[in-house]
């Protein structure tokens, strides 16, 4: 964590010097840059994202009467949690959880088929695939460390409650200019009228979205007619893996999934209810916390379960449901306009639950659109950069609805007997599940080549950071002062491009590839450095450099390292000692991520955290072109 950068201040420093003054709070704003419609998962990591750039006039609003106090989600993936470190909020988050290592297998007993038996027990997480764990964390938790982070940030974002969206247009004939606001929203609040102009509205409005419709978008899909119960209880039992997730598949009661919560007593309970007929609702059987709990003791039988206090509970259907495109531009108007709407979230994409994909799979809808707004808002890049908001994400969400569709059929299957040979092995659940391990994870996700995702680069150059996926954090040593941390947690979510230069097996206090990238991109008119950064910023405030070396950190003297890897910062030109890195002898990066040790490599990230390229050392052309493809130099 770096501070003082701007001269010395004492408090908290997550509480950042304030930039603006803070909206009234009487009334909404009449102009904004950007309208954010919902305060849920995604709604609100895309206006932490905003919220830290005080040139950007940010509003979120929401139809309820104040914060979330009892979220419905709770698992935080992997993926997710090293989103959250770059908040700067995820050591919070581990502190507060529950975290999931290992998950139970269990399956009728072959003694006494009534019962059940443990079959099957493995990691939760394969070994590597990330610095963090998989946790449960209720997410109104979450919403209340997003919401901090806003209140402290430069701008004081807060949203403003009780607004109930009535309507949303644009005005096509302003659509195209660069300072317009074409977008009006209407709101009630309390029985008065508010509207609100913005140049962008984004709606993380929920499956029932207003801002979806005003566009003429509806989710398609279907119901799987199973109907399931989910309870958070505070109970008693003898079932000896209270405290595992566990999967449990009975004979012929159905199926449960127990999710332990945080706190070391609450647990959760995914219950197989009813099947539903064609076109049932499952509001139509008025099931009931009793019904719910009768069927979870039939599942569970031999094992007793005694609650003594239920903190929520809901009944719901299996479904998977998409969105054809989540901006407001059709397919034939398509590099003809520049989308003013977006949705994210369940506004665009429904999934079931057990998956634990939807609170997920939202927040990173919005971390992958905040920065592009971030940047063409800023005049950083051109406004196509937005039309890649809807192509990456409706992608993803299609994908991942897939896996989830069979991930829920599995559960919902009979259990294969003598009686009925085509049921499902409980083998074949825990292998599916092992098997798809890094879809549950978040880090399946997997971008095509396109304006941001760099086909043809070099991958053979860093074989273990795949072009197009997050960037694979690996632990490294600070040169500056011997810290042993993680490479990824170096990039915050700040809007910033990211080029991790690893070094070649020269050395890199002498003349070599790694000095001539530096001058480079220090001094060159073609450097993407000098060319997309505004004159007078910190050198590094687009495109942040890092470098890692293969030598250990004694073997190299600070003062003969490249001076572009130690920048002056902030008002006061201090230096800045945190850009170079060197290996950790237990745990070297140059082997854990199959780096070239010979040729060395650059590695692009976005500013979500998504390898954009693999380059090599020397190619400046290659990057510069890259970088032009899609950014705007400053006025």
């Amino acid at each position: 964590m770096q501070f003082h950068q701007n001269g010395f201040r004492t408090g908290d420093p997550n509480v950042k010097e304030a930039a603006v003054a803070p909206m009234p709070r009487d009334t909404l704003p009449a102009e904004v840059d950007v309208l954010i419609v919902g305060c849920g998962p995604a709604g609100l990591t895309l206006a932490a994202q905003l919220a830290a750039f005080p040139d950007i006039r940010t509003c979120i609003v929401d139809q309820k009467p104040g914060p979330l106090e009892l979220g419905q989600a709770d698992g935080v993936a992997c993926r997710t949690m090293e989103m959250f470190n770059a908040f700067g909020f995820a050591e919070q988050v581990l502190r507060e959880a529950y975290w999931v290592n290992e998950t139970t297998f269990w399956k009728p007993d072959p003694a006494n088929r009534r019962n059940i038996t443990r079959s099957g027990w493995v990691q939760d997480t394969e070994d590597g695939l990330s610095e963090f764990p998989h946790v449960i964390l209720n997410q109104a938790r979450v919403h209340d460390m997003y919401l901090d982070l806003m209140r402290n940030a430069p701008t004081r974002l807060e949203p403003f409650y009780e607004r109930k969206l009535v309507e949303v247009t644009v005005d096509r004939a302003m659509a195209g200019e660069d300072g317009a606001f074409p977008v009006t929203a209407r709101f009630d609040h309390n029985g008065g009228a508010e509207t609100v102009r913005a140049r962008y509205v984004v709606g993380c409005d929920g499956a029932r979205s207003t801002v979806r419709k005003s566009i003429g978008l509806e989710l398609k899909g279907d119901s799987a007619n199973q109907a399931w119960g989910v309870i958070d209880v505070l109970a008693v039992t003898d079932f000896p893996d209270i405290r595992f997730k566990s999967l449990i598949q009975s004979a012929d009661a159905g199926s449960i999934v127990i999710i332990p919560r945080e706190g070391g007593h609450l647990v959760r309970l995914y219950i197989e209810m009813d099947e539903l007929a064609a076109g049932e609702r499952v509001a139509g059987r008025k099931i009931t916390s009793d019904d719910v709990l009768d069927a979870a003791r039939r599942i569970l039988h031999p094992h007793t379960l005694d609650v003594k206090e239920i903190a929520w509970w809901s009944v719901y259907e299996i479904g998977q449901r998409l969105s054809d495109r989540f901006d407001d531009v059709t397919e034939a108007e398509r590099g003809t306009r520049r989308p003013r709407i977006f949705i994210a979230g369940d506004a665009c994409h429904t999934h079931s639950p057990k998956a634990g994909q939807g609170m997920n799979v939202s927040m990173q809808d919005a971390f992958n659109l905040g920065w592009k707004l971030a940047a063409v808002l800023r005049g950083q890049a051109r406004a196509e950069l937005l039309d890649t908001y809807s192509s990456e994400r409706q992608t993803i969400a299609r994908e991942l609805i897939d896996f989830d569709r069979e991930w829920a059929s599995i559960l919902s299957a009979p259990v294969k007997s003598e009686t009925n040979p085509d049921g499902i092995d409980p083998a074949e659940t825990q292998a599916y599940f092992v098997r798809h391990g890094r879809y549950t994870a978040g880090t399946a996700t997997h971008y095509g080549p396109s304006l941001l995702t760099l086909a043809g680069s070099e991958q053979q150059l860093a074989a273990g950071f795949a072009i197009g996926t997050r960037f694979h954090s690996a632990p490294v040593i600070r040169l500056a002062d011997g810290k042993p941390m993680h490479l990824g947690h170096a990039a915050k979510a700040d809007g910033r491009w990211r080029i991790y230069a690893f070094a070649d097996e020269g050395d890199p206090m002498e003349e070599g590839v790694i000095r001539r990238l530096c001058a480079f991109l220090a001094e060159s008119a073609d450097s993407p450095v000098r060319r997309f950064t505004a004159s007078g910023a910190d050198i590094d405030s687009v495109i942040d450099m890092r470098a890692v070396f293969q030598q250990r950190h004694r073997e190299l003297a600070i003062g003969r390292m490249p001076g572009f890897l130690m920048p002056e910062t902030g008002r006061l030109g201090l230096r800045d000692y945190e850009k170079m890195f060197c290996a950790d002898p237990a745990n070297d990066i140059f082997d854990l991520r199959g780096i070239d040790r010979l040729r060395g490599c650059m590695v692009v990230v976005r500013p979500d955290q998504y390898v954009a390229a693999v380059l090599p050392l020397d190619a400046h052309a290659e990057l510069s072109a890259f970088f032009a493809g899609f950014m705007s130099a400053p006025a």
